[in-house]
Order: structure tokens, then C-alpha cells, then sequence
């Protein structure tokens, strides 16, 4: 044992096992992600609009879980906290098979989807928590964009398999690809209990009498560390921002590729979703190398980085609904279909050079002590941009179409760079004056008694 940290657990086990366990769940999440709205609309029978409402009942149990099982997974334990989200995805993927060959039609669906948005919730930050902190536990020096690059690259290869191999298996049945994410799920399950350890974090225990008063405890700090951080908080909003367009997009992107070809190729949907996650994979090679490049030399400004990839990433979008439009009138076929694939390619390369860059810069601004919480309560914003977003832009697409909706939706993500620039200054200013220059004044109450 050195400082409480068993010898044969290291940074490079630590580092394994996160990289190992994140790739098997995100197998078994993609596994639908190409055909779930197919799934929704042809299996379920549910329209366009229905769809994204059945959608937003997943971010709106995210937006309602994401601070209680940041709790836990801040008392009780991360690695509990991983495995309390794959149970849950087990039995909500079941119900969402059950669901399409029992007719249980909307509700059933919804059920499903308000499941499945717990268990992510239980998944989300409680897994870079558990790397971050033990990998601080065992001494370990080396930048960490390095660590969530190489995850994001491993996890990226998985993601061409997955979509792909979803699409293959939803061209015979739109069932087949949920049976596989269930037993895949239950790998994850085994692969996370038998691997993964707590390290550099105690857990403690948690009753039902004392989890609203923990609960309050870890909230209020974690609000202390997040909303009232002044380079914490426009953060924040970036996760609202990009959650009124990212999850709505990503799921009506599927139908619209098919109604640009004007063909039922469900397979190449699949294909094009693994192409993007390719592209992720080489974004995130370019921030390793950059960062082996750059060696002792200061850093750029990552404020300023995410900001130019946030508006690049908001212009690709308007295009590709110009594009969309554009085919509208009267010019769909392979070319419009080849345009909007190929900008949604290069955004996932934005995508994937700026994910390291962003999971590291928010990290260096938020104590260990509260990391999964505040993680948690910025995928919250993201969660309440969703449930927003989706419902609203499902029903104008139904109305309008598809293209005109990702036009509104790259309009909004241009705010995104201002708020990074906000951060970024902010930050500058905390270095200066020291950390509490980051934070703004207390809030008023017993609290503060």
C-alpha cells in the first residue's frame, strides 16, 4: 500500500480499467442510436412529434435524477453508481422491446424512456469522478486531456462498430439491435463489478432517513462550487445551450438521411453514423498529438479553443440545414444527402477535439469532493435544454420539416462561444486575485448564518 492506494492498482490500471469499462457501455448504448427513431416511428408507431416527446421524458427524468444520483454516487460510491445505471438500462431496453410486440403503445414507450434516463444519470459524471480522483490518489502527473482523448479514441472505434453493426441488424428486425444492447449491457455489468475499485475516494453511508439531508448537504456545496463559480456557471449554460439542439438532432438525423436519398437504405444510416464516429476518433488524436507536440510549453488558452470550435460547430449546423432546404425545393437525391452527411462528419471531428478539452477544463475548475455533483448538475442544464428543445423542434418538424429546424438549432449554438470567452475570463481573473475571485457572493440565508 503507498498513501492508502494499493501498489498493483497504479495510473496505468486506473487508466485501463476507465478506458475499458467506458468503451463496453458505450457499445451497448449505440447499439440503437442510428435506428431508434426508425424504431420509434415504424416498430412503435409513434409520429415525428411523439417521438421527440417521448425523447424529452428521457432528459426530463435526467433533468430530475441527475443531482440525487450525483449523491450517490458521491457517498455511496461511483463504481455503485456505474453499475446501479447498467441494471437500470437492462430493464429499460427490455421495456422498450415489449413495448413495440405488446402494443403497450405511448406510455409504454415513455416508461422505457424515463428509465433509461435514469440509468444514465447514475452513469454520468460518477465515472470521471472515480478516474479523476484516483488518478490524483496515486500520484499520477501527466495531463488528463491525455486520458480523455485516449478514452474518447477507444470509445470513438467502438462507436463505428456499434451504430454500424445496429443498422446492419435493423435492416432485417428493428428488434434485433435492442436484444443485442441488452446482453451486451450485461457484459458491461460483469466487465465494471469485477475491474473497477474505489480509489483515492471514501465511500459513506447513506439511509433513507439521512439521503434528503445528503442529498441538500452535496447539493448545496456543489451549487456553491458550480453556479455561484463564476467560471463554472457559463458552463452551465453551454450545457443548456447545446442540450436544446444536440439530442434532438443526433435522433432526427437518422430519418432525414433517408428522406434526402428518397431510399429505405436503413443500413447506411448506420454507416454514416460510424463514419462520424471516425471522425471523433481523429479529433481526438489531434489533441494528443498537440498535446505530446507542445510538451512543457504553456498551453493555449482553452476558453479561447472551445470557443472557435463552439462557433465552428454552430455554422456546420445552419449549413446542413441550408442544405436541407435546399433539397427541399425540389433537389433531393445522393448530393444534398452527401452534403449534410459530410458537414455532420466534420462536426464530428470538432466534436471530438473539443470533448478532452472541455471534460479537463471543467474538472480544473471544481474540487474533488464535489466532482460527480457538479458534473452532474451541468449535464442537468443540458438535460433541461433538452427537454425543451426536443418536444418544440419535433413539432415544427413535423410541420415544417426537418431542415428548417437544424437552421434554428445552429442559430442557438452560436452563443455558445461568448459564454466560453465569459469562463475563460473569469478563470484569468481567479489566477490573479486567487480562487475566490472565481465565485460570486454568497447567497443570502440561514445558510450563511
Amino acid at each position: 500500500m503507498v498513501d492508502g492506494v494499493p501498489v498493483r492498482y497504479g495510473p496505468q490500471r486506473i487508466i485501463r480499467v476507465y478506458v475499458v469499462t467506458n468503451a463496453l457501455f458505450t457499445l451497448a448504448a449505440s447499439l440503437i442510436w442510428a435506428i431508434n427513431t426508425l424504431f420509434l416511428m415504424r416498430a412503435g408507431g409513434m409520429s415525428l412529434a411523439l417521438v421527440f416527446v417521448i425523447n424529452a421524458g428521457f432528459t426530463a427524468s435526467q433533468a430530475v435524477c441527475e443531482v440525487p444520483t450525483g449523491v450517490i454516487a458521491d457517498t455511496l460510491g461511483r463504481k455503485l453508481s456505474f453499475l446501479l445505471s447498467i441494471g437500470t438500462l437492462i430493464v429499460s431496453t427490455l421495456i422498450y422491446v415489449l413495448s413495440a410486440q405488446l402494443h403497450w403503445g405511448f406510455w409504454g414507450f415513455m416508461v422505457g424512456s424515463v428509465l433509461i434516463g435514469l440509468g444514465f444519470t447514475f452513469q454520468t459524471g460518477a465515472v470521471d469522478a472515480w478516474m479523476v480522483d484516483a488518478l490524483d490518489a496515486t500520484g499520477y502527473e501527466g495531463p488528463k486531456e491525455r486520458v480523455f482523448a485516449l478514452s474518447g479514441e477507444v470509445s470513438g472505434i467502438v462507436l463505428v462498430v456499434g451504430p454500424l453493426l445496429g443498422g446492419l441488424l435493423g435492416g432485417f428486425s428493428l428488434l434485433l439491435p435492442y436484444y443485442l444492447r441488452a446482453a451486451a449491457l450485461v457484459g458491461a455489468f460483469v466487465a465494471v463489478a469485477v475491474m473497477m475499485k474505489e480509489v483515492g475516494f471514501t465511500p459513506r453511508p447513506l439511509t433513507l432517513r439521512s439521503f434528503w439531508t445528503e442529498t441538500r448537504a452535496i447539493a448545496s456545496a456543489g451549487t456553491a462550487a458550480g453556479w455561484r463559480s463564476r467560471t463554472v456557471r457559463p458552463l452551465l449554460w453551454i450545457s443548456a445551450l447545446q442540450g436544446l439542439f444536440m439530442m434532438y438532432g443526433f435522433y432526427s438525423l437518422s430519418p432525414w438521411l433517408l428522406e434526402l436519398l428518397g431510399k429505405n437504405y436503413v443500413w447506411l444510416t448506420g454507416a454514416v453514423f460510424s463514419v462520424f464516429s471516425l471522425a471523433g476518433i481523429a479529433g481526438n488524436m489531434a489533441v494528443r498529438r498537440s498535446v505530446k507536440r507542445r510538451g512543457d510549453r504553456p498551453a493555449p488558452d482553452p476558453a479561447r479553443v472551445l470557443a472557435t470550435f463552439g462557433a465552428i460547430s454552430a455554422v456546420l449546423v445552419v449549413v446542413a440545414g441550408l442544405c436541407g432546404v435546399w433539397a427541399a425545393g425540389g433537389a433531393a437525391g445522393y448530393l444534398p444527402f452527401f452534403a449534410v452527411a459530410g458537414l455532420w462528419v466534420v462536426f464530428g471531428f470538432i466534436m471530438g477535439m473539443a470533448g478532452p478539452m472541455a471534460s479537463t477544463y471543467i474538472n480544473a475548475h471544481i474540487p474533488s469532493a464535489q466532482r460527480a455533483t457538479v458534473l452532474s448538475l451541468s449535464s442537468l442544464f443540458g438535460d433541461v435544454g433538452g427537454v425543451a428543445g426536443q418536444p418544440v423542434l419535433g413539432y415544427a418538424a413535423q410541420g415544417f420539416g426537418i431542415a428548417p429546424t437544424w437552421v434554428v438549432g445552429g442559430l442557438l449554438l452560436l452563443g455558445v462561444a461568448p459564454l466560453y470567452r465569459a469562463s475563460g475570463r473569469a478563470a484569468a481573473r481567479a489566477a490573479v486575485e486567487g480562487p475566490g475571485a472565481s465565485s460570486g457572493p454568497p447567497a443570502a440565508g440561514p445558510a450563511n448564518g
